[in-house]
């Protein structure tokens, strides 16, 4: 989501943070959830390309 719409690609330390939210956004509805994005994750393209061929 935030690479296709802002160019932001998430390192893969706090991605899973990431897919918990928009996983259980439906549930949260009215609230407030911050997510604090560190790192690169342009770094981690080629290993992941490598992990999923």
């Amino acid at each position: 989501m935030l690479s296709r719409r802002e160019g932001i690609i998430p390192a893969l330390e706090p991605a899973h943070g990431l897919a918990w939210i928009l996983r259980e956004a439906k549930n949260m509805q009215g609230q407030t959830v911050l997510l604090n994005l560190s790192g690169r994750g342009d770094k981690d393209v080629g290993q992941m390309m490598d992990i999923l061929g």
